[in-house]
């Protein structure tokens, strides 16, 4: 008997000791205990709300994490530093708090497009979350492949929305939401294509002199494509301080990121859509004419602008900049190589300079060509310059809104440990400093926090750009795109013949045009699926008003001071 319960004893000790040895160690790794919280509070400085918010929204993630402890999920996003930053600290961080694991990989643009579409086709779970630009919100409401998050945090999501999500605090929440105003991408990170340019030349009075004596204008921010085009020919034909330098930056090689180029909104910069925001209706900046929410067609034979003088134009422009302003090694140069090339120090503009690239260290880092000598830059971010096609009303150029997207495939638990990664890189407590790291914020109360107004002015504008009311006429590709991955692929073949003289530009926006339409057609999506209307001929159409939009001669060129418009900013 006394055998039998000191065996019954020793058993208990040793079931005690070894429950000790698992559980302490596993609180300890996955951060249930306020030493966990706390090391990360002081990890993430600065932020937007006071480090006692910040412990009780890490507390809430802690808490409400409790059934997923030991568990693992996979999430992906495109290769830009915010993601990086995401996948080497906020994974950790989240881990240590949560106890779930992540394993949030990095991959290129292309390939995160590619695997979500496999999923969401075949049904195999490859990710349970991506990041995935909202570029793709009409594929997603007319394949009614993704979850309704709106819905989610309604229902079977709202124990694991967080209290303090506060989506009224998101700059441009509606990028991701359907025509009906459902949530069903939740914005990670974003950035807009700006104008930027070397200030410290457009302020110099001798090479201001120049200019004016050449042009019979005052050098400053183009406001229009005109005058653009004149400062690209100056620079490019003026040697600054006995150097050769060049008047515009792009990037023309054959690949996916060709099409970028044009599909984040160039076409709409020229003005070849309609007035409306954040997409021209009808006609958005794809040239796709919309009704009551369908798709009937892109050619300008059927009330389109694809092929518009307008599209020709945009294209025409591009090209012509390409081969006369830019760098000879541009035309080999793609979207990750050109990004960070006007740190170089010979780059006097860039028209379409996705913003992403301005955190890259060459902008900031002392001894660069474009940073001064007390370490503020040399440049600037302004407004982007539009086309002679552009009426006022209409969007002013592009934002890139990459975005949590959860495929309806992924259920239950692996549904809600997404969810709440997702929002934990969104969180207040973190998005200042992941704004610091990766130049691409989404909240207001990022931009708005006052511990940036003392650094702002090495920010060359984006902090002001972003507290500018007026952001919000940078958008997305917007909800009438009905198959972006089909549609876009479309694009940079074509595009690329032009720029070899295979085509003409007329030829490259005809064959884009035609091509869009068929594909088109054939799509038999769940949710408002193009029906294409019958061609009426472009003469008809380019007597209506609105897009497509009949020729139009050159304008006058206007600039305006940068000191001026960073007042009308503030």
């Amino acid at each position: 008997m006394k055998t039998s319960k000191m065996t019954c004893f020793a058993n208990f000790l040793l079931v005690s000791v070894l429950a000790l040895l698992f559980i302490l160690p596993f609180q300890t790794a996955f951060g249930t205990t306020d030493a966990v919280v706390q090391k990360w509070v002081k990890e993430f400085q600065p932020s937007a709300v006071s480090q006692e918010e910040q412990a009780k929204e890490l507390a809430w993630f802690a808490e409400v994490s409790k059934p997923f402890r030991g568990k693992m999920i996979r999430s992906t996003a495109e290769d830009i530093k915010t993601h990086f930053w995401e996948s080497r600290v906020l994974a950790k961080a989240f881990q240590e708090i949560t106890g779930i694991q992540v394993e949030h990989e990095i991959i290129g643009e292309g390939s995160v497009v590619q695997r979500i579409m496999e999923q969401l086709k075949t049904g195999r779970n490859i990710y349970d979350i991506y990041v995935n630009d909202a570029d793709l919100v009409g594929t997603h409401l007319r394949s009614q492949g993704v979850v309704n998050l709106s819905e989610y945090m309604k229902n079977s999501g709202k124990a694991y929305t967080n209290p303090r999500l506060d989506l009224g605090d998101f700059l441009n929440l509606e990028f991701g939401q359907d025509y009906d105003g459902n949530q069903l991408q939740l914005p990670d990170q974003q950035f807009a294509n700006l104008y930027w340019f070397r200030y410290d030349w457009f302020t110099r009075p001798d090479i201001m002199k120049k200019f004016k004596k050449k042009y019979g204008y005052t050098l400053g921010v183009p406001v229009n494509w005109a005058a653009y085009e004149d400062i690209a020919e100056f620079f490019t034909n003026t040697p600054i301080d006995g150097k050769k330098v060049y008047g515009h930056l792009d990037y023309g090689r054959k690949s996916p990121s060709l099409g970028w180029r044009f599909t984040d909104a160039w076409l709409s910069i020229a003005g070849v859509g309609d007035k409306g925001l954040p997409n021209g209706l009808p006609v958005d900046e794809w040239g796709i004419r919309v009704e009551n929410k369908v798709p009937v067609g892109s050619s300008v034979e059927r009330g389109g602008a694809m092929n518009a003088p307008s599209a020709v134009y945009a294209l025409t422009k591009y090209i012509d900049w390409l081969n006369k302003y830019a760098p000879p090694e541009a035309k080999r140069w793609r979207w990750v190589d050109a990004g960070p090339k006007a740190a170089r120090g010979d780059i006097a503009q860039r028209i379409f300079q996705y913003i992403t690239w301005l955190s890259h260290d060459d902008f900031h880092r002392a001894g660069s060509p474009v940073v001064g000598k007390d370490g503020s830059p040399l440049w600037r971010v302004a407004p982007t310059p539009h086309g002679r096609y552009w009426d006022e009303g209409m969007k002013v150029g592009y934002q890139d809104a990459g975005s949590w997207t959860i495929p309806k495939n992924v259920k239950g638990q692996r549904r809600a440990m997404a969810w709440l990664w997702a929002q934990f890189c969104v969180s207040k407590t973190v998005s200042l400093g992941k704004f610091l790291e990766g130049g691409t914020p989404v909240r207001k109360s990022t931009v708005f926090a006052k511990s940036l107004d003392p650094i702002k002015h090495k920010m060359g504008g984006i902090i002001d750009f972003y507290r500018f009311p007026a952001e919000n006429k940078w958008t997305d590709s917007g909800p009438n795109v009905p198959h972006y991955p089909d549609l876009s692929a479309v694009w940079w073949p074509n595009i690329s013949r032009a720029i070899s003289g295979q085509y003409t530009p007329q030829q490259a926006m005809d064959a884009i045009a035609k091509t869009q339409d068929g594909l088109m057609a054939r799509m038999k999506l769940v949710k408002y699926s193009p029906r294409l209307s019958k061609p009426k001929g472009k003469k008809y159409w380019l007597n209506q008003p609105g897009a497509p939009k009949a020729e139009r001669p050159r304008p006058k060129p206007i600039t305006i001071s940068y000191d001026k418009l960073i007042k009308q900013w503030r």
